[in-house]
């Protein structure tokens, strides 16, 4: 069978671009198996084995919150689309590949009170569902392993070894949702008996971790079959619920690893900040290792120098990644004579491209931190073999930081700075948690919020550890609102005049905020002479966040500032979509017209301002 290496020449003498490579695989399934990440092409169904009439390719898609189980597609292609006809089933979809160890990341978006799922080699499945709003997820909601499945057992307990996402982390139906799954495939002996089970090595559900480490102990529940194999189709589920999927990207992992043999060690005593002259230097103690450590017989305690020496046997040709971290000093690394640098913490890294053979390796540690425990890691990867640690698992990369967690139990209000993923420092920074897990965080210095986010509260180790940096961060799933923060209110000649870029002219004031019973904080600020109360509540079901604006006198030309994103459109019930379908929002029935405009390279949604204004922001 060709390798894709050996495939590529082959490609050319047909005439066929490497572009086009991954689509010729799938459609005569020559090689069966990723070589590389590709990204699926979702121009036609030709990646897919006999797909049936419920699955198209659509250049748009969209759901109505008030509306079950229902999508509707637009022309097109980018976008697979699952849309069985009304009051049928479907049939699941199978990709013409097989994959082993696979990286998997895609888009995708349900419909309200949808069912779907990922099927991993056919057998294991990944729960795609509508979990909008639930605060305890299952294994049955979205993100979570689905349950195995035994009719032998006792009633009540014939589902067993299901594995719930750590948290809700979940957008609303309607929006595109990110998801990265790592997967091991199970491992098995030359006469085909299974040695070690599959495992999810992790799943990201819109930035957030919620499985990690999961060993499957078989295949879930509804699996095309019940055994277990080194390699199976990606199964999509098709039977359940309307489902879209976009930006399908999978990296197959089935080269052999590099090893490393031949280890020798020399360790010297005392201070290097440069390099030495090995041929002149002597060192303390030599000897050989079974492998990369720092916790090698005779190391001084303070400081010190190890020098290994050793041999990579590459067993299959390509660009190899490496990463050497040390603690408490520098290091440095060569392969085949060419050293691999970094600037980051002294981390030595790099790739280069090596064909199967024997290279020399050279491993320096140079330790002059005398207070630093000893820490040496060795990981690589390359298009076809997923990173791994060449050196001892049992060093940890650097000393275990415990980490300083607040968790909403209760209404809680915490102060602190916060970066913004992608925009500003905010630097008086308010964040308000909820026991049923919607946060958000308000920016005292423009009267704004800024994010709202699913799932857990804070993390405040970045704040209280050590000297710290003043700063938390969400450990949910969370919408950036806006990452340039500019003042809530303004005072416009026109709808068309551009929004101020500062508080010049505004007297602008804030007065802090006040709590009700709840525990629940309104916020007060003066601006234009006007008193203002800005305050937030979540919504029925979980599902948001309403905002209301109460302006104590009439002010002319008053405007807020409801959303800015790169696009922002009015559904036909009047919802406004927010951004790459990110969030929504649904102004309150006050009179108000709002207005989408365009300003500064960035779509504005603006609403005239008398007394008060309300809104729903909808994730």
């Amino acid at each position: 069978m060709l390798k894709w290496y050996e495939f590529r020449p082959k490609l050319k003498q047909l005439g066929i671009s490497p572009g086009k490579a991954l689509v010729f695989m799938m459609g005569v399934g020559c090689s069966q198996q990723l070589m590389a990440q590709q990204a699926i092409p979702l121009t036609d169904l030709s990646g897919f084995k006999q797909p049936a009439a419920n699955w198209r390719i659509a250049g748009d898609v969209n759901a109505d919150l008030q509306k079950e189980n229902a999508l509707t597609a637009t022309n097109g292609t980018g976008i697979l689309v699952n849309l069985p006809e009304k009051g049928k089933h479907g049939q699941d979809l199978y990709t013409n590949w097989q994959h082993g160890d696979l990286d998997l990341e895609l888009d995708y978006l349900v419909s309200s009170k949808s069912n779907s799922g990922i099927y991993l080699q056919g057998r294991y499945e990944i729960q795609l569902l509508d979990s909008w709003g639930a605060v305890t997820p299952r294994p049955s909601d979205n993100g979570g392993i689905y349950e195995r499945w035994d009719d032998r057992r006792p009633e009540g307990q014939q589902g067993y070894d299901g594995h719930a996402p750590r948290q809700n982390a979940s957008l609303a139906p309607g929006l595109w949702q990110h998801m990265k799954i790592a997967f091991q495939a199970p491992r098995f002996d030359a006469a085909g008996n299974k040695i070690a089970n599959a495992v999810i090595l992790k799943i990201e559900l819109n930035g957030v971790t919620i499985q990690e480490n999961v060993v499957l102990s078989g295949p879930t529940r509804g699996g095309m079959e019940n055994n277990e194999v080194a390699e199976g189709p990606l199964r999509i589920q098709g039977d359940h619920g309307t489902v879209a999927f976009r930006n399908i990207k999978a990296q197959s992992y089935n080269a052999p690893k590099p090893e490393l043999k031949a280890i020798q060690y020399a360790i010297y005593k005392g201070s290097f900040r440069q390099l030495p002259d090995f041929k002149t230097l002597k060192p303390v103690t030599t000897g050989e290792a079974a492998q990369l450590t720092s916790n090698l017989p005779g190391l001084p305690d303070n400081e010190f120098l190890v020098r290994y020496t050793a041999m990579l046997d590459v067993k299959a040709a390509g660009t190899y990644d490496f990463n050497l971290h040390t603690s408490g000093g520098g290091g440095q690394l060569k392969v085949n004579g060419q050293p691999l640098s970094g600037s980051r913490n002294r981390d030595a890294r790099g790739g280069i491209t090596l064909q199967p053979g024997s290279y020399p390796v050279e491993v320096l540690y140079a330790k002059n931190v005398d207070w630093a425990k000893p820490s040496l890691t060795l990981s690589v990867r390359s298009a076809a073999v997923r990173e791994f640690v060449l050196s001892d698992l049992n060093v940890p990369a650097d000393d275990p930081t415990d980490p300083i967690l607040v968790a909403a139990t209760e209404n809680t209000v915490l102060r602190s700075f916060m970066d913004l993923r992608g925009g500003a420092r905010v630097v008086h920074a308010v964040s308000v948690g909820s026991p049923v897990k919607v946060h958000y965080t308000y920016d005292m210095d423009h009267a704004a919020p800024v994010q709202a986010w699913r799932g857990e509260f804070l993390n405040t180790t970045p704040m209280w550890h050590d000297r710290g940096d003043g700063s938390s961060r969400p450990m949910g799933m969370v919408r950036i609102l806006d990452n340039k923060p500019a003042m809530s209110l303004a005072r416009l000649a026109s709808a068309e005049a551009a929004w101020p870029s500062d508080t010049a002219g505004t007297a602008y004031r804030p007065k802090g905020y006040d709590l009700d019973p709840e525990g629940l904080p309104s916020f007060r600020f003066d601006i234009y002479g006007a008193a203002v109360t800005d305050t937030f509540r979540v919504l029925p079901g979980n599902t948001g966040l309403h905002r209301n604006l109460q302006v104590a006198d009439t002010q002319d030309g008053l405007y807020a500032r409801i959303a800015v994103a790169d696009s922002i459109s009015q559904l036909a019930d009047g919802t406004y979509m927010i951004g790459d379908k990110a969030w929504y929002v649904k102004m309150d029935n006050n009179g108000a017209k709002p207005v989408i405009r365009r300003q500064q390279g960035k779509m504005e949604l603006i609403v005239p301002v008398k007394t008060a204004i309300g809104y729903a922001i909808i994730f």
